[in-house]
């Protein structure tokens, strides 16, 4: 059977290259006599396959040497405390942007470490779009100001960063890393969960300044501490291995493209694209205020909702799957990230409109 267009949020898509390569490389990795999955995360095979994951995702993104790149477990959901844990440093406050569900998530855990102020809150108007720089409220002792740039659930990207002066800015990267450049410099901490744009779910990665390494809040558990993950080089633990192979195959396939600013070039276009069908018509809508619109994640509503199980249920027939909305919204979600082919884009408009003309 030929492969759906895949519009999970996560664990997502991945591009087919990668997966047929992965398939060719399952049972004997280029001729080791075993899988990857079975080789020791600290013999030379794999050790091999690790450092040139790294040293491609540092290339993609252009992480200055003053920055460690970490491969680790526990999901996204993990850096929620092990930020706070680590940035805290002697400090008792932290400033946090509140644009939707995981956001809220991360302020939850980091009131278990210390005080934090909401900078701007996006809730009242259900994460629809974000107050204006002059109204945020940014705090002179604040350790570190957390964000969130894409939103998955709601579809809320901020594509401009925070000015938020010297203050260490930490993003949760999950949703929307390596699909345009960025100047990591700005950042004293970048976190992304792999099974969006880097691999399947179970790797996350983490990218921070060497100076914010090394003050963990005592009494920690171990593996809450970045230096103890950074002093043996990702590996603890045992850590996911074939994740971590993946991810490498991932950050392959981007070079091969042409790197982050050619991916960019498709991913804005596919957003333009199906945010125009949405626009262009009288039966689709999309809540979010245009200039926070995610290139990533792109919610609708139908103008009639009894017909958003009938919709799903077609479009599944025509090869295009996992489009509900999350439960906290409802309507629809396409999640377009870098694996997401123009033809998917193009197979789901035309969907879209022969639904239309049908039901609308």
């Amino acid at each position: 059977m030929p492969r759906f267009y895949n519009f999970s949020a996560g664990p997502a898509t991945l591009p087919e290259a990668v997966l047929q390569q992965a398939k060719e490389e399952l049972v004997d990795w280029q001729g080791a006599g075993m899988s990857i999955m079975e080789m020791s995360h600290r013999g030379k095979e794999f050790m091999s396959v690790a450092e040139q994951a790294e040293k491609d995702l540092r290339e993609l993104l252009n992480i200055p040497d003053n920055y460690k790149v970490l491969f680790l477990q526990g999901g996204a959901s993990s850096q929620f405390s092990m930020v706070p844990i680590n940035l805290l440093r002697g400090k008792t406050k932290a400033d946090y942007f509140n644009t939707g569900l995981w956001s809220k998530k991360a302020i939850a855990e980091a009131k278990r470490f210390g005080e934090v102020n909401l900078v701007t809150d996006s809730e009242p108007n259900k994460f629809t779009t974000v107050a204006n720089e002059s109204e945020w409220q940014l705090s002179s002792d604040a350790a570190y100001v957390h964000y969130t740039p894409n939103e998955t659930i709601n579809g809320l990207e901020m594509h401009t960063l925070p000015n938020v002066g010297d203050v260490p800015l930490v993003a949760d990267m999950s949703s929307n890393i390596l699909s345009r450049p960025i100047d990591v410099s700005k950042f004293g901490l970048i976190y992304a969960g792999a099974q969006k744009n880097i691999g399947p779910a179970g790797l996350t990665i983490v990218i921070v300044r060497e100076d914010l390494i090394g003050n963990a809040l005592p009494n920690m558990p171990v593996m809450a501490d970045y230096q103890t993950h950074v002093k043996a080089d990702s590996m603890y633990n045992t850590p996911p291995t074939y994740g971590w192979y993946l991810a490498g195959l991932v950050f392959k396939w981007l070079k091969d493209l042409g790197g982050l600013s050619a991916i960019a070039t498709i991913n804005q276009r596919k957003a333009e694209k199906l945010y125009a069908a949405i626009d262009g018509s009288n039966f689709y809508a999309n809540p979010v205020d245009l200039q926070y619109r995610s290139w990533m994640n792109v919610p609708f509503t139908l103008a009639n909702a009894d017909l958003d199980k009938t919709f799903v249920a077609e479009a599944k027939e025509a090869g295009l799957v996992t489009l509900a909305g999350h439960r906290s919204v409802g309507g629809m979600r396409a999640s377009i990230y870098n694996a997401m082919p123009e033809a998917g884009i193009d197979a789901l408009i035309q969907f879209m409109q022969d639904f239309e003309q049908r039901k609308g």
